[in-house]
Formats: C-alpha cells, structure tokens, sequence
C-alpha cells in the first residue's frame, strides 16, 4: 500500500472520529435550541399573561357593582370605597412582603416548608435575565403584578359578607394584615412549594387558595361581627333586598369576563391548546352552574330567584377553578352543575344558621371552593397522584382542612384582636342612617335619601 493510500486512509478514519463525535453534540445543541424560548415566543407568553392580569383586575370591578347591587342603596359609597381600597392594599402589600413571603424560593425559615421569607421589597430588572426567567414564559414584573391582582381578591371576598355593617377603619387593618400576611403564607404551601406541594395537593387556579382562603377569614369575621339589624326576628328572616338587580347581573358578567385571565392566565405561559381548554371548561362549568341554581331556586322557592342564578355562575367558576386544566369538558359540567346545586342550599343553610351574608360569599366562595377542590380528585385524580381516586380525594381533603384550620384561626384572631381593641360594627343608629352617611358623609345617588321619604 502506498504512502499515498495510507495517508488518504488516516484522513478518512479521523473523519469518521471527528463525525461520531461531534454529531451528538451537535444534535445536543439543536434539541437545546429547539428547548429555548424564542424572542418571538416570549413576547407571546409574556404578553398573556399581562392580558391575563387586566382580565384579573377587571374581576375587581366585577366585585364592586355585584356587591353594591346586591346591597342597599344606602351603602353603596361604602361598598365602592372597601373594593377600591382592597386593591390598592393588596398590591402595596404584596410588593411590601407578600411576594416573597408566597414565593420564598429557598429561604426556608420553618423546615418542610411551612414558612419563608424572602425579604421585604422586590427585586430589580438587573438583578436577572428576562428571557431566561420562569422559563422564558413572562418576566418576573409580570409574574410579580399577575399573583398581586390575586391577592387582594381573597380581602374582596370577606367585603361582600360583612357588608351593611362593618366599621371601615376595622376592616381596612384586617385587610393588610390579611392579605399582607396569611394569604402569602398560606398560598406559599402549594403555589410556592411549600409542603402541599411535596405532597401532590393540586388546586390550578385556586378554588381553595384564593377563594377558600377568602371565605374562611369571611366566616370568621361574620361570626364576630353579627348579623344585621333585623335580619333574623321572632317573625322569620326579613330579606333586604339589593337595590340594583341590573348593577349585580353587569357585576356577574364583569367577574365571567374575567375568570377567562384568572384560569386562562394559570397556564401561566401562552399554551394554545391549554388556554384553550381551559376557556372552554371554566365557561361550560358557569353555564351549568346558571342552569342548576336556576332549576334548583325554581323548584324550591317555588319562583326562579335572579339573585341565585348570578350566584349559580358564580359558583361553578369558582367549582372549577381548581381543576380546569386537568378534567374534562364533560367533567366541567358536571362540576359546575353541582356547584349550582350547591349554592342554593347553602345560601338557606347560612340563613337558619343566622350567620348573615348579604351576597352569597360565604357560599359561593367557601362551600363552593371546597367542592372544586376535592371535585379534581374525583374528576383529575391523575393530577394529583397515580394511586387513584381515594388517595386523590384524601390528599385534596387534606389540603382542605389545613386551609381552613390557618385561615380560620388567624382571620379570627385578627377580627378578636381589632373586636376588643376599637370595635368592629357601626352604632346601630349608623346602621340605620346607612354607612354612605354615617361613615363617608356623602351619598351614591343624589338626593336618595328625600327621593325614598316621599
């Protein structure tokens, strides 16, 4: 063979080296390129999830028309005043202490996590890469200012059930310690993988971390704080009856518009076919709910009650919130219609229980929350673990009572606290005159007062 042959055939035998060898890397950093987000697609993701933050604040005004609609028309300053005032606390609050009290990261002051603190304040644009944060999925001023809007939905809830009655100054201080302090701890035990996170408790979207939590610390402020004068006589229950049925229904449209941001955006990137499920889930599961509290009210009260069907959609949103990712359309249904069923019932329930509540949160938010959330171990129980549906229900049901034992003890101690220290409730004289007068000196419409003595 000839030196010529040789060589040629040394070249082409480091060539075959060379190729083995850099083919899998070079595959490797194909596949690593087909990973990473594009510029293109982050704007995507992130853009979502800043839409998804808007729908979510709208859910605030949603809030306030329901409330005042269904309330009097003499407390309507009031109830416009606490749901203005919620969302700003909330969101100083939030960027105070409550972000990095949620999302601790791995500073773990209680083993297990139970419990850690970040550090007050949030961080700088310098002190990460954009692209490269949460996956490439949005920023984290986006991530930050989406959980915010979350927030303060939970102190929304407790409004509506102690309205016509609560001294605001009161209910104020609770909110910031509230949602200040018990909501980030409580949602960091699953949202910010604390120890129901390690144990597979599932909620998407936070039927028990949003909206359990809210109803909880509502139940314990209404149990302290009393039912309104008159409202349960010797006679029976007098019905105050909301001075604006349109403001309520606008109010219940505004809250369904929204919901579409508060599931939608939990996919927490732009997912077609994700988001796409989940809109189709959330709005089947409220129809149904429509439907099943309209059919329930009608059989019932003999009459179909308006105020129940808006609480009917109401309550299959907030059913299927922890589950709408994970269970299927006929399975959101199911779960909706239930929720509607549900909400009748437990409306009446709290009545003969005389624990007044004059917008339902109690049961939409608190019963109906509950139900969602063990609802995924019976309808997605593969989200949560692969032993099947008992061990699913079980670990939800955990999830369940651990929610309610902390947020029940610390809304109760704070409305105690605030109870025995500077009074909770109006004078009933106040009461009488509305809160609009007694407590903001002004009216919500014009010379009612006159208008309704004539």
């Amino acid at each position: 063979m000839g030196s010529e042959t040789k060589r040629w055939l040394r070249m082409l035998m480091l060539a075959v080296v060379v190729a083995a060898v850099w083919a899998p890397l070079a595959f490797g950093q194909e596949e690593a390129a087909e990973e990473a987000v594009s510029n293109e697609m982050f704007t995507v993701n992130n853009t979502w999830m800043l839409v998804s933050t808007f729908l979510v604040f709208i859910m605030h005004l949603g809030f306030a028309t329901l409330e005042s609609g269904l309330t009097q028309a003499k407390n309507t300053v009031n109830i416009l005043f606490k749901n203005t005032g919620v969302v700003a606390i909330g969101l100083l609050t939030y960027a105070i202490c409550g972000f990095n009290l949620m999302y601790p990261g791995d500073f773990n002051i209680i083993a297990g996590g139970w419990f850690g603190f970040a550090g007050f304040g949030i961080g700088e644009a310098a002190d990460y890469v954009a692209i490269e944060y949460a996956g490439g999925n949005y920023t984290y001023w986006t991530d930050f200012i989406f959980q915010a809007m979350f927030a303060a939905t939970a102190a929304t809830i407790v409004s509506g059930a102690v309205a016509e009655r609560v001294k605001l100054s009161s209910f104020l201080i609770f909110t910031v310690l509230y949602v200040g302090l018990a909501y980030p701890i409580a949602g960091s035990w699953k949202w910010g993988g604390g120890w129901l996170a390690d144990m597979g408790f599932y909620d998407f979207a936070g039927s028990t971390l949003v909206h359990s939590v809210g109803g909880w610390g509502a139940l314990a402020f209404v149990l302290l704080l009393g039912p309104r004068t008159g409202k349960y006589t010797a006679a029976g229950i007098r019905a105050f009856e909301g001075h604006s049925m349109p403001l309520a229904t606008i109010g219940v449209f505004l809250l369904w518009l929204g919901w579409f941001g508060f599931n939608g955006g939990s996919v927490l990137s732009a997912d077609p076919e994700l988001v796409s499920l989940v809109f189709v889930t959330t709005s089947l599961a409220a129809a149904a709910g429509v439907m099943s509290a309209m059919a329930t009210t009608w059989i019932v009260q003999k009459k179909p009650d308006l105020s129940m069907v808006l609480n009917g959609s109401l309550a299959g949103l907030v059913g299927i919130t922890a589950g709408a990712d994970s269970v299927s359309v006929l399975s959101s249904i199911i779960i909706g219609g239930i929720a509607g069923v549900i909400v009748v019932f437990s409306v009446l329930m709290f009545d003969k229980l005389k624990l007044d509540d004059p917008v339902g949160a109690l049961s939409v938010h608190l019963v109906c929350g509950i139900w969602g959330t063990l609802a995924v171990g019976i309808f997605g129980p593969d989200a949560i673990t692969d032993q099947g549906i008992g061990a699913a229900i079980m670990i939800q049901a955990i999830g369940v009572v651990a929610y309610g034992i902390f947020s029940f003890i610390v809304a109760g101690a704070i409305t105690l606290a605030l109870k025995l220290t500077m009074g909770i409730r109006v004078h009933e004289e106040e009461e009488a005159i509305g809160l609009d007068i007694s407590e903001h000196g002004m009216e919500a419409y014009g010379g009612f007062q006159i208008f309704a003595s004539k």
